[in-house]
């Protein structure tokens, strides 16, 4: 196994965590019989291999991140699609190797464009003005958009000659959508999901710069120098390097799946495998614990692991195989170890190994200790040599939802404070990087939240693997409600990938269905949870439902009920369904614009004010008080943690993105987060809206609110009170207030004492730029990255609440801006730029690092008229995930 690479290290907490960004309230990895073998000693042979301290050469994971070139092609006309399909060339499909257009390994893409993914084409696409495209993010996409609605990609990787003899395959953890990919001139796979993880086995159609390839090409070239004309260019068109591949990939995102924005691309990552024949199966390792106390558990319980090993024998002989395991905790201390039956594996075939063993004195996984993570670390043994070894992270907790108690995390009571998200961010669509990730889960715990619904479709792997180290509760759930074919494939998928996971406490397997309430629909559902069962039976499986409660439907097959809105069926269900737990899988769609305080169709805005909803949702308060008092409810997921382009309720043009989020598209918080960290938080809180620049307006009452978790507050106006108010669980206290300039300021007490005040000023004209990066240290992997949230003020700090100029960021160093964005979500400027106008007062760049380039990294901040801002980072020396 050898040192834990960046990654491994990340996942279980060990590498330098994120420091939370300042100014929080302003963002507020000849045979003998079976009989005839005895077990080798974990004490001799595979002690050093299950400690996890030998380098493994027979397993590498590559990333394929780096270096690929990009061109649109043409969703109908073959001759814009690089000739692509083009009728009666040989090679579309017809036979293998010969495969047309940008597919044949020595097509000429140098015009091509350079990128690294993740990548998202959509992004760079103009906005457009079409009816039929803002609830999907304004964007040129579909049918009627063949000419932006496809994409073609192209990687070039060399496997060496050691590489013969193993199995090559590639792992792309994401692509928008029905992708095609080719490999070497050879057709390999069509995918349709845009968001199920696809594997491809690439062996077979491989090239290895070994000696024949190598005196092929040395032999090729002699004959070119003699060559002329004709003969030339045939021996050139047939020249191969050796070792070179070509990975090629068609994107087509002309349908959609959602209905909302999607993106279009290989917007997650790629990796590059290699094993040896006999190996572990992708997600082949999957790890349970039970624990034979009932109710609360500490690490004084001891817990039993149950691990189980899918092996595969991709050689042509049956082999002599068994597992042995270890689990390894996060001090890097073996605290169990385990060693499987002997068994035959056949030729071509797969067997799971089964083990169990025991952690007498279990560090617990929870929300308060999340760095608690094992390693399983699995040895492979084939015919007495070690063959492959593959690691599993897990955490040992326990999982209940109950009838009485809600949800129960080793034990106890805990209510989920969730947050419903599309996987959409400022400046990068859904090419978020995996700091991003990060960074959104480090606002919604800013404000209290402690749960994330993946809405509506399988996350990336690195957002799992941050709410396994931060600590968030996950509802993850699949794109397509279905037992046909594909559907079980992708649910499968999800499952295998996800289910050693310690955040991911329950799956959903679907949304808002027109079959939910229906018998075929519970025919559907109950086929996928029989597949959910076999593969992990740790867990319950729910629907996101909108109706068809109770009934012959979905209702009857789910453990859990899920309730998206309809709050006012609850208690009845509950009655009617008393042996069934209930959890609020969509709540909310309360509507804001970030900084706004009245409803503005023209300009596509929503107050602030926590008023405003759909005929089908709640504001904040409504649902949050619901849900907190009863506590047989699990919790809920709002609807929306972040803003998304998309789904522009309840205007069209010029919206571009949603008015759902609790926070905008860059992660500023909107007035509503102050509701949920009053009330969802342990800290005092105090939050004083709106803003205090109410220019032609004096003498006119203007709405005061705040929220409070003290006992009372008490409001001035330019030093005079305006009366105080007791504060109300899970309320929030109003005054009309006439406008005059100047200080409004709110005092909130306890025990007769002022404990928190909260100010709002009336600000002068936009003098200065104030500029704050979330860490002033990243690594030099090409990867990481900083962001820069500027905020504009006046000559006296204060932040001028109306201001939008436009700001510009230029980077000095090993480093550049990839995206910018502000939380309008009617702005129209290109999220791919180096400048971008604030948004009542605030904007946001990432700057992101160079790969293998360290050192100091200055970002100016600069808008005419205005005083600049310098932020400096430090790009630090990084181990580097290494590349095909």
């Amino acid at each position: 196994m050898g040192k834990w690479t960046r990654r491994d290290l990340v996942k279980v907490g060990l590498a330098a965590s994120a420091g939370v960004m300042a100014g929080g309230d302003l963002l507020a990895e000849s045979r003998e019989p079976l009989e005839a073998r005895p077990a080798l000693a974990v004490a001799d042979a595979f002690a050093t291999s299950l400690a996890g301290n030998e380098p493994n050469p027979l397993r590498e994971r590559l990333s394929l991140d780096f270096g690929w070139r990009f061109a649109l092609g043409h969703a109908s006309d073959p001759q814009k699609d690089f000739g692509f399909g083009v009728l009666h060339e040989m090679g579309t499909f017809a036979k293998a190797g010969e495969v047309g257009g940008p597919a044949k390994p020595r097509f000429d893409d140098s015009a091509w464009s350079k990128v690294n993914l993740p990548h998202d084409w959509a992004i760079d696409l103009p906005f457009v003005n079409d009816a039929t495209l803002v609830d999907h993010g304004a964007k040129p996409l579909g049918r009627e958009h063949p000419e932006t609605s496809v994409g073609w990609y192209r990687r070039e990787f060399v496997l060496p000659a050691s590489d013969v003899g193993r199995r090559i395959s590639v792992e792309f953890d994401g692509i928008f959508r029905n992708a095609t990919a080719f490999f070497n001139g050879h057709f390999i796979a069509e995918n349709m999901s845009g968001y199920a993880p696809l594997n491809l086995d690439l062996t077979d159609f491989a090239n290895f710069a070994d000696k024949a390839a190598i005196d092929k090409f040395a032999t090729d070239e002699a004959k070119l120098a003699k060559a002329s004309g004709k003969e030339a260019e045939k021996i050139r068109a047939g020249m191969q390097r050796p070792g070179v591949n070509v990975l090629v990939v068609r994107v087509d995102a002309s349908f959609d799946e959602g209905w909302f924005y999607e993106g279009a691309g290989i917007y997650r990552h790629v990796w590059l495998s290699k094993t040896a024949p006999v190996h572990v199966a992708r997600w082949g390792n999957y790890v349970r614990t039970e624990f034979a106390k009932a109710g609360v558990i500490s690490s004084a319980d001891p817990a039993t692991v149950f691990l189980s090993s899918e092996v595969l024998n991709e050689s042509d002989a049956a082999v002599t195989g068994r597992i042995h395991a270890a689990l390894v905790d996060a001090s890097g201390q073996t605290v169990a170890t385990a060693v499987s039956d002997a068994a035959l594996l056949a030729a071509g075939e797969a067997h799971t190994f089964a083990m169990q063993t025991r952690v007498a004195s279990p560090q617990l996984w929870s929300l308060e200790t999340p760095s608690n993570l094992y390693r399983a670390v699995t040895t492979l043994e084939v015919d007495g040599k070690v063959a492959d070894r593959d690691v599993a992270i897990f955490g040992i907790r326990t999982l209940k939802f109950d009838v009485d108690r809600g949800f129960l995390l080793n034990g106890r009571p805990v209510k989920i404070k969730g947050t419903c998200n599309h996987q959409d961010h400022a400046g990068v669509g859904e090419a978020i990087p995996d700091r991003i990730q990060a960074y959104r889960i480090e606002r919604l715990q800013w404000m209290g939240s402690n749960g994330c619904r993946t809405s509506h479709n399988p996350p990336t792997p690195e957002f799992l693997d941050a709410c396994d180290r931060m600590g968030m509760l996950v509802m993850d759930e699949t794109r397509m409600m279905s037992s046909n074919p594909e559907g079980l494939s992708e649910l499968e998928r999800l499952i295998k990938r996800d289910r050693n996971h310690p955040s991911v406490v329950i799956w959903s397997l679907g949304n808002e269905e027109p079959e939910q309430g229906s018998t075929r629909g519970a025919r559907i559902v109950a086929s996928m949870k029989r597949l959910q069962r076999k593969l992990d039976p740790s867990r319950v499986a729910t629907v996101a439902m909108n109706g068809g409660y109770g009934g012959d439907g979905v209702s009857t097959v789910v453990d859990v009920q899920g309730f998206n809105y309809h709050d006012g069926s609850i208690d009845a269900y509950h009655k009617q369904h008393p042996q069934q737990p209930i959890i609020g899988t969509e709540t909310a769609s309360t509507l804001a614009t970030r900084g706004i305080f009245a409803d503005d169709k023209a300009r596509g805005y929503m107050s602030a004010y926590d008023v405003d909803k759909p005929s089908w949702g709640n504001t904040a308060e409504e649902w949050w008080s619901f849900y907190d008092e009863r506590e047989w409810l699990a919790g809920g997921f709002a609807w929306t943690g972040f803003d998304y382009r998309g789904e522009t309720t309840p205007y069209k043009w010029p919206c571009i993105s949603s008015h759902f989020g609790i926070l905008d598209t860059c992660g500023f918080a909107k007035d509503t987060a102050w509701y949920y960290k009053t009330w969802w938080s342990s800290e005092p809180v105090l939050h004083l809206l709106p803003h205090w620049n109410w220019s032609g307006k004096e003498n006119e009452e203007i709405e005061v609110w705040a929220y409070c978790n003290q006992e009372s507050v008490e409001l001035f106006l330019n030093g005079k009170s305006q009366g105080s108010q007791g504060v109300k669980k899970n309320g929030h206290l109003v005054w009309k207030v006439k406008y005059a300039p100047g200080v409004l300021e709110a005092r909130a007490s306890k025990g007769g004492k002022v404990v928190l005040t909260d100010k709002r000023e009336t600000a002068g004209v936009a003098a200065k730029i104030v500029a704050v990066a979330d860490r002033t240290k990243i690594a030099a992997d090409g990867q990481d990255l900083a962001v820069i949230n500027v905020s504009l003020v006046d000559a006296q700090g204060r932040l001028v609440p109306l201001a939008g100029n436009k700001v510009t960021w230029s980077v000095s160093g090993p480093g550049s801006v990839i995206g910018v964005g502000n939380g309008d979500p009617s702005c129209h400027e290109p999220d791919r730029a180096s400048e971008r106008s604030a948004f009542n007062g605030l904007c946001m760049a990432m700057v992101q690092s160079r790969r293998g380039e360290a050192g100091a990294l200055t970002v100016t901040v600069t808008s005419p008229g205005l005083a600049s801002a310098s932020v400096a980072v430090t790009v630090v020396a990084a181990t580097l995930v290494p590349v095909a």
